[in-house]
């Protein structure tokens, strides 16, 4: 590492820190024969390269007077957008409504509220027309109020225009004007369509390539020419069920659909290997930049993106019991009851009581792991009860003094064990008891099933 050291520059509004994000190389990940590199777009004030689009359609608002003092900005977003929207409103003292579809990680929802946005949760299982669609309920919302601006990013020709502006031109100084490929997803295709645009008139040969979830219909549309009926992706941000008025197709060469599970294990292997905490979208594009650079027979210089920061995916993709419960992480099976626990005790997934402990310590695990029933366990680590949500809203209710009581005078000791081999339809009579089904036979304890693990158990079935 070099010795000398820059003074980085001192600002007076954060929204001038938005752009200008480094490059890194990737260097310990298998590349094939090419050189890729990372622009860390996640480095923006608001972590993700959404800062940029969100500044110019505001800045462009402005001057256009669609957007005055006081206002009101109504957005349809996959979040990043909105959190985006979020800073610029409230660096120029706007009002902010963002509409998410229901898919969205918590992080990104409590991040919003916690910047001041109005959040307006609608349904992710529906398609562009439905009244229940967040572009089509964000649209009525903006009509109603005479004082709204509605940012619209998917027709907003400001959002290509940034991408045109500011992230192109970064590149190309970054790469000393030497790419010969660059990797993106669509959301609403104004990264491709700027950058892409830059890119183009500088060198005819740079290649657009498309990272697009399995279940978008751009992939096939640009693979095929093929027009196909949109499934459904966990990704959040990138993959469309429709093409957007600013998004131009026609600038990418070729598209790699990449599986959740594929993009999930890509973002992971990119935290442990190289560092970068990055989004689900990021394991998106770097899978398919991956695969890109390992198909080339000679050495190119490729670049695609970090969108956005992994710290709002903690509780999904980063989380194993997440990645277990969704089945992208697979675990062993047994063809038996144990293959329905979803934290497995002999494995050391799950939280257990003991008779003695406080049950004021109780609760506070309940609270920290979210949790709503704990199995308690004598020395001998055999379950003589049950402490859940019930049984700890009695004590509260009942007992001034239940903080210094133990668990043990207040979990319920009648409790429902079923041995491992036992049917699945013996669970239903337990379950009609609003009971919690114990799975242990003489030597070991294995866990719990709830309701909710025999639902998560059947829809996998299916």
């Amino acid at each position: 590492m070099s010795s000398a050291r820059t003074t980085a520059p001192v600002y007076r509004n954060i929204l001038e820190m938005i752009g200008n994000t480094p490059m890194l190389e990737i260097t310990r990940i298998d590349t094939g024969p090419c050189r890729l590199f990372v622009k860390m777009e996640s480095m923006n004030p608001g972590n993700s390269i959404k800062d940029r689009i969100a500044v110019t359609m505001v800045e462009e608002a402005e001057k256009s007077g669609a957007l005055k003092k006081g206002g009101r900005i109504v957005e349809a977003t996959a979040g990043n957008t909105g959190l985006a929207l979020a800073l610029v409103a409230g660096q120029k003292g706007y009002r902010l409504t963002v509409v998410v579809p229901d898919k969205m990680s918590d992080e990104k929802i409590s991040h919003l509220r916690a910047m001041g946005a109005e959040v307006v949760l609608t349904r992710s299982d529906v398609a562009k027309g439905h009244p229940e669609y967040y572009q089509d309920v964000a649209e009525k919302i903006a009509k109603d109020d005479p004082d709204a601006f509605y940012a619209s990013q998917f027709t907003n020709e400001a959002n290509p225009r940034a991408h045109y502006e500011t992230t192109g031109p970064e590149i190309w100084e970054q790469m000393e004007g030497k790419i010969d490929a660059f990797v993106a997803g669509i959301g609403s295709g104004g990264t491709v369509s700027g950058v892409g645009k830059y890119l183009k008139e500088r060198n005819p040969k740079c290649e657009m390539i498309l990272a697009d979830p399995v279940g978008s219909i751009l992939a096939p549309l640009v693979n095929e020419g093929k027009k196909v009926e949109p499934g459904s992706w966990l990704v959040e941000g990138i993959g469309e069920d429709f093409i957007p008025s600013i998004c131009h197709l026609e600038l990418v060469s070729k598209a790699y659909a990449i599986p959740d599970g594929e993009a999930f294990h890509t973002a992971r292997e990119l935290l442990r290997k190289e560092g970068v905490l990055a989004g689900s979208s990021v394991g998106t594009l770097f899978a398919a930049a991956l695969r890109y650079c390992r198909e080339q027979t000679e050495p190119k210089r490729v670049v695609t993106l970090i969108c956005d920061n992994g710290a709002k995916y903690l509780s999904k993709m980063f989380n194993d019991f997440w990645m277990v419960d969704n089945g992208f992480i697979e675990r062993p099976t047994y063809g038996d009851l144990r293959d329905l626990i979803a934290r497995r005790h002999l494995e050391r997934e799950d939280f257990c009581l003991t008779p003695e402990l406080p049950v004021v310590q109780a609760i506070k695990r309940m609270r920290m792991y979210s949790i709503s029933q704990m199995a308690v366990l004598d020395e001998k680590d055999r379950v003589v009860g049950i402490l859940d949500e019930s049984d700890v809203l009695m004590a509260l209710v009942r007992d001034r003094d239940y903080a210094k009581r133990p668990v043990k005078d207040y979990m319920t000791s009648r409790i429902e064990t079923v041995r491992p081999t036992a049917s699945v339809n013996d669970l239903v009579p337990i379950f009609r008891a609003d009971r919690v089904a114990i799975v242990a036979d003489e030597r070991h304890f294995y866990g719990l099933i709830t309701k909710i693990d025999l639902i998560n158990y059947l829809r996998k079935q299916l």
